[in-house]
């Protein structure tokens, strides 16, 4: 009897070990940020193939994006940390708290943009004056595409 309870107290504690590991795997995994063709070169997508774009009115690590100019360029997401796709450096992803406290993803402290009308793949508002400020696909240095 002394053996039984040993070994199901035994067993109960590898358990408990194995609950954190469980939980952690049940985690939100961030939004994915690739490197994709387009016209302009190459560009940063979302891993729904959608391009992303930084704004020049923009601070490092901020944003000054809301509003009406939210609507038109939604912010990229996170809820859990963002991940590195294709051609893309895990240790220039990054997120900033907005002002209700939903996490944006940043790539070398830019901020992270759509364009509500971009279809899949496509980049169709690259070097476009709007809300104070121009909007640009990225490079992967975190830059206009040349």
């Amino acid at each position: 009897m002394k053996r039984t309870l040993l070994g199901l107290l035994a067993g109960a504690v590898l358990l408990a070990g194995a609950v954190p590991d469980a939980m952690a795997a049940g985690a939100k995994r961030g939004p994915v940020v690739k490197l994709g063709a387009s016209q302009f070169g190459p560009v940063l997508f979302s891993g729904g193939d959608r391009a992303l774009y930084l704004f020049t009115r923009d601070p490092r690590n901020k944003t000054r994006c809301y509003g009406d100019c939210a609507e038109a360029w939604p912010p990229l997401y996170a809820q859990g940390a963002p991940r590195a796709g294709r051609g893309v450096k895990a240790g220039a992803l990054g997120t900033i708290k907005r002002r209700d406290d939903r996490r944006q993803v940043t790539y070398r402290g830019q901020a992270l943009y759509f364009y509500v009308h971009d279809p899949k793949g496509e980049v169709l508002c690259n070097d476009v004056f709007e809300f104070g400020g121009t909007w640009f696909a990225l490079d992967t240095k975190g830059r206009p595409p040349s």
